[in-house]
Formats: C-alpha cells, structure tokens, sequence
C-alpha cells in the first residue's frame, strides 16, 4: 500500500508542477496558477455534507516562475454563483453563513523537477490564504466559484452538487475492500481454488455470485496512478485527493491538520441515523484504508494522531456526538499500548476502555465478546498475520515479536478476517438493528503481498476475502438482514498483475544458467491445467485442510507445476516461481557498501531462480501500483447504480443515495444531526 519513494518525496514536499514543467513535482497539486481553489474545478459534492474552502495566492521567491514580486497580496476575493444566478455572485461567507475568515501566510518550498531535486535546489513560494471551515452546499446544481486576486487575475472552479434522491433504500451497507486487488487476481484465484473439468469450473467464488458487476477508475486528482490513502478518500468522500492524503484537499500549508477537510461516509451516517460504524482490516488499522474512515490529515502515516481520530474525531472539525466506531479490529498495536509509537505516548486501550469499549487482544477472546458492548480488538503488532502463514505454515508466526502488549512475545492466537467481520456483523446488529450500520472490512495483505512480489500470500488473502464474503452473505441471510443491506466488494487500486502459463518447478531446478531455466516455463498448450490440488469441501476438516470446512483453498500450495505469474513493475529480484514457506518475500536488499537508498536482487529470497532485473528507480524495493481499473461486485438494496464504468468517486454517491444521507436544502442553513431511522 505504501507508495513509491518519488512519489513520497513529492508529498512531504509538497511537490506537484505547473502545466509548463515535467510532471515528476508539481507546485501544487490542481494548481498551475498562482491562485488557488479547493476544493478545485471539477468537484462533486453531497447536499448537505460538510466540507472546508481553502484559499492560497501564491507569490514565487525564486526559480522559474518568479515575477519579481515575492510578496502575495492579501487583498483578495471569493464569490460562488449557482447556474441561473450568473448575474448574482455572492460573497463566500455570505452564502455560507459563516464570518470571513482571517488572511494567514506561510512559505513552502518546492523541487520543479528530477534535476533540482538532484542539487538540493528548492523554488520558495511564499502565501497568503484563508480556509472557510465546516460549511455545506445544500442546494443542488452546478456553482462556480471565483478567487480574485493579483489586481483582477481569476481563478474559477465548476463545483457539481449532486441532485439525488434522499429517500433510503438500505438500513445496512457492508462494504469489502480487497486492497489492490484486480479482476487478474480474482482469475488466478478461482484457478487454484477451484475445480475445473474440461474448461468448466464445477464450482465458482463467492464473487461470482454477484447479480452486478462494475468497474470504477481509480486516478486521483493530481496523477493517475493512486495510493490508498486517496484512493480510500475518494470511496468514502466522494471527493478525490493527492498521493498520501486522508479525508483532505492537500494544500501547501506546513500544518498537516489544516488542509480543507471533506466529510466521510461514517461521519454522515453517525451524524444523520445515529447508527453503528464497524471497521475491520488485517493491516494495522491506523494504515490507510481503514483510517481514511474517520482521519483528516495531509500525511497518512500519522499513524498515532490516527487512531486519536477513531476515538475522538478529527480536533477542530468533527461535531460534540461523535461517538466512535461501535467495531474497531485488526492489528497495529504498537500504536495502542503507551510507547513512543502511540499518540503522546499514551495508553490507547485503557482510553477506549475509558470510553466504555471492551478490549480483546487475541482470536479466543473475539469468539466470546458481549455483542451488546462496543469492541476494540487489536490482534498483533503491524500487519496481521497471513492467511497462508496461520493455516498452512504457522510455525512463521513464531519469533516474530508482535504479541499486542508489546511485551516481545509473538501473537499466536490472530483471528481472521471472517471471524473478525461476522464478530463486527454481530455487535452491530446487536446494537443497531433498528437504525442501521456501516461496516468496512478490508482483506489488506492482498496489496501488501502483490507490493513483494509474494503473489501465492496475496490470492490466499484474495481466497479469504472470497470465503468470507460468503461467510457474511449468509449470516445476513441467517439473521433476516439480507433484503436491508446493500454489499458492495471492490478494491481501492490495482497492481499489473496476471498469469501467462505455468511453470516445471523440477525441470527448473535441473537446469545451470537463466537462459536455460527460463525454458521450464510453459505457454499455450504447454500450460497445461492448474496442478493445485483443490479441497473437497465434503471431506471436512482433515491434516490437510487445516482451515474451516467448506472454504475454497488450495490443499496443496508447492505443486510442481506452479504459476508463471508477476507484475509489471518490478525492483531487482531472482524469481523460483514458489511459495515460500519461510514466510512473506523481500525481493530487494540494500547491500552493505552500497548507498542506503539502493536496493538489489535478495539472493537469499529465491537462492536458485533466475535474476530478473527491476523497471523501477533502484531506491524502489518492492512494486507499486497500477492504472487499472478495478471491479465493483454488488447485491442488495440500489444494486443497480454500481454497474457500468466510473469513477471512484461514485462509490461513495452510490451507498450515500442508497443510504439517504443527501439533505437538499437553503445554502446557509446548518444541515441537521440526528434524523432518526428513516422509513424504507
């Protein structure tokens, strides 16, 4: 999930460029002027949502674009006029119904591109702007929104309000996030894992079961190529964002808190129905996905000031009744018990425990919660454990050090993604079956196995995901819930990932130099069929199928004859085509008298494959993502609205319609809190 390091380097320093530049850096992401909006032209909007205005005028000190005038001029102005009232711009704050707020400046500095980056050479900007805090566009329609500025220079942004109806059609939504995963994937998985005869498979995933099927694109708003924190945003926003931003428009401020925040999906359902918000994840919870739920923040890995946020809100912006999540499990436990990785070192379980959360730590202690009490079940240190690593090689669980105390012991007793999502369908249904809930649940080591190379962990987390979609649909089914909830699983990005035919471990083996080996690889016909041994549901749980009966997994992960499968961006690495039963891959090391920031072939990784040389920059030591689209899988309440081809902003339109969370209105009137649970 983490993006690439160039990609990094030009968010912290804020780096985007104007048209005129190359696009490695940017000034500033949707602004190749010197005046600012954001949000930016192009922007959708929910009636009734809140959202912040942040305004900038840039004056360059040095480089480039500099004028001569290194001073930005205060005196600027801002108005918005809805179509049909061109004639009649009003004054922002105005129309808002908030005071005009105070100028502020501030001066950043920038890298124009890969040469200045090289000799260290920053362009200085100094800034003068002012942000309009917690407002809302109530009234449907398309708003233009101008900044004056500079003696008569304009910026304009076309600002959409979405006319959707605001009747609720669902109760629930439950929405499964495979993080990166792609449709390749979903093929490659299906391969393994089930039984084909003559070209026919005798039995299908979960996924296939679905009556709709879509595809949404995942750019952001400033490059085509996301990372999770905005691609999250997008999902739960409806509002697209920069590389490594959270629930914001990134601007150029040094504050990572101050950037124009826009409201998420659990906001708006806590703050209209009163209902419950689960998020579930096996990453550690404060990574990007899941805290793109609740988290305001320029810079994604902060990750302590994250979970702040799933308890208290985001300072300055969330209103006094947010409660919190009713379920918050996965890993990341370093950011919970008091060290120098939580947020001012303080005890994060006894605080939600403060807040009248119960607190479990381990699968055992899961299984037995009062559902009728909010829960807060941190499992492990970092990531959970994979799939793969808890059902076929356990023993990888050992000397690991990620026992959630933080006492150095290793975590042995990690719950699942299945046993952690049907835990969190019960405490919301518990708690919330009269006025409904959200629940996000993210398999998110798909991504994380993809971005190492390590594509058996990945489909056997894509495997989990598939098995506990099913494991849901029937609980849903079971509790009388099914015909009220609306599920939704797709991906927040992709990798370039597929499989182009299999390969002879053992002839692979036998041969002396790359050239040769590379001729165990069969295509076409020499392809031949998946040798995975797939389960027999029917036989049960047995020696060899370790995990619950009825779940499609491979019962045999080392074939011979394996996958000749990869990504299309890769660093050095030697490739054997293997499961490797030692644990997750890491393709790429820094070698000792090396620079630091390089990264070569691990010859340890893969010790008889071949070398493959990487397409990426060497400071790379694992793969990024791709441009794919990603599939939308939906049953249930407005099923209809996610097929077809769009953006990932409409997702978070789709299950906002579907919910009834639009409040059409008056500009300037304050949108309401509690509704209550409206009628269906």
């Amino acid at each position: 999930m983490s993006p690439s390091k160039f990609a990094l380097v030009a968010s912290l320093l804020l780096a985007s460029s104007p048209i005129a530049y190359g696009q490695t850096f940017q000034r500033l992401g949707t602004c190749p002027t010197f005046g600012c909006v954001f949000p930016p032209d192009q922007a959708d909007f929910l009636a009734g949502a809140y959202f912040d205005v942040r305004l900038e005028v840039h004056a360059p000190v040095n480089g480039s674009e500099a004028t001569g005038n290194p001073n930005p001029n205060p005196n600027f102005t801002f108005t918005i006029a809805k179509d049909g009232q061109r004639g009649r711009p009003t004054n922002a704050a105005t129309l808002f119904g908030v005071r005009e707020p105070a100028v502020e400046t501030w001066q950043f500095g920038w890298y124009e591109d890969l040469f200045a980056q090289d000799a260290k050479t920053k362009s200085l900007v100094n800034v003068a702007g002012k942000a309009y805090r917690r407002v809302s566009l109530n009234e449907p329609g398309t708003y233009t929104a101008t900044l004056t500025y500079n003696n008569g220079q304009k910026t304009e942004a076309r600002w959409f309000v979405r006319d959707i109806p605001s009747r609720r059609r669902a109760k629930n939504v439950l929405l499964f996030i495979g993080d990166g995963m792609t449709t390749n994937m979903i093929t490659a998985a299906r391969l393994i894992a089930h039984k084909s005869v003559n070209g026919k498979y005798q039995t299908k995933m979960a996924l296939d079961s679905f009556p709709i099927l879509g595809h949404q694109m995942t750019h952001s708003v400033d490059s085509y190529i996301t990372d999770s924190a905005n691609s999250a945003t997008a999902l739960y926003t409806g509002h697209k964002s920069t590389v490594n931003a959270l629930g914001v428009y990134a601007d150029s401020s040094p504050d990572p808190f101050d950037d124009p925040k826009v409201e998420t999906i659990a906001e708006l359902f806590q703050r209209y129905t009163g209902g419950g918000v689960g998020i579930v994840s096996t990453a550690f919870i404060a990574d990007a996905t899941p805290a793109a739920m609740t988290a305001h923040t320029r810079l994604r890995a902060l990750y302590g000031q994250v979970v702040n946020s799933f308890l208290y809100g985001q300072t300055n912006w969330t209103w006094t009744d947010w409660k919190g999540p009713d379920v918050l499990f996965g890993g990341g436990a370093e950011q919970f018990y008091p060290n120098k990785n939580s947020f001012q070192g303080q005890d994060y379980y006894k605080l939600f425990a403060q807040e009248g959360y119960q607190v479990v730590n381990n699968a055992t202690s899961l299984a037995s919660i009062d559902t009728a009490k909010r829960a807060l079940g941190i499992f492990s240190v970092s990531n959970m454990a994979k799939w793969l690593d808890r059902n076929v090689y356990p023993a990888n669980l050992r000397g690991k050090k990620s026992a959630p105390n933080g006492d150095g012991g290793d975590a042995l007793d990690q719950p699942g993604l299945k046993e952690m999502t049907l835990k969190g369908l019960e405490v919301l249904t518990k708690r919330h079956r009269k006025n409904g809930w959200l629940m996000m649940s993210e398999a998110a080591s798909i991504d994380k196995m993809m971005h190492v190379l390590d594509y058996e962990r990945a489909l056997g987390e894509l495997l989990e995901l598939d098995d506990t979609v099913k494991a849901a649909m029937q609980y849903l089914e079971k509790t009388g819930q099914a015909d009220d909830t609306l599920v939704i699983v797709t991906a927040d990005h992709g990798h370039g990932f597929d499989v182009a035919g299999s390969v002879d471990t053992k002839y692979f083996d036998a041969q002396s130099g790359d050239r040769k080996k590379r001729g165990a690889v069969g295509i076409y016909q020499e392809s031949g069929l998946s040798q995975y041994t797939v389960a027999d549901p029917s036989r049960g749980a047995d020696a060899n199928l370790v995990y619950s009966s009825g779940a499609n997994f491979p019962a045999n992960w080392d074939p011979r004859y394996t996958l000749s499968q990869g990504v299309m961006q890769f660093p050095d690495h030697k490739e054997d085509y293997r499961v490797k039963k030692g644990g997750p891959r890491v393709p790429a090391v820094n070698i000792t008298g090396f620079p630091s920031g390089e990264y070569f072939a691990s010859y340890v990784d893969a010790p008889t494959g071949i070398l493959i040389n990487g397409t990426l920059p060497v400071s790379a030591d694992q793969g990024v993502h791709s441009l794919t689209d990603v599939p939308v899988f939906s049953k249930g309440p407005c099923q209809e609205l996610f097929g077809g081809v769009y953006g990932n902003i409409d997702v978070f339109y789709g299950m906002a319609q579907c919910l009834g969370l639009s409040r059409p209105g008056k500009n300037g009137a304050r949108p309401p809190n509690h509704g209550g649970p409206p009628s269906y």
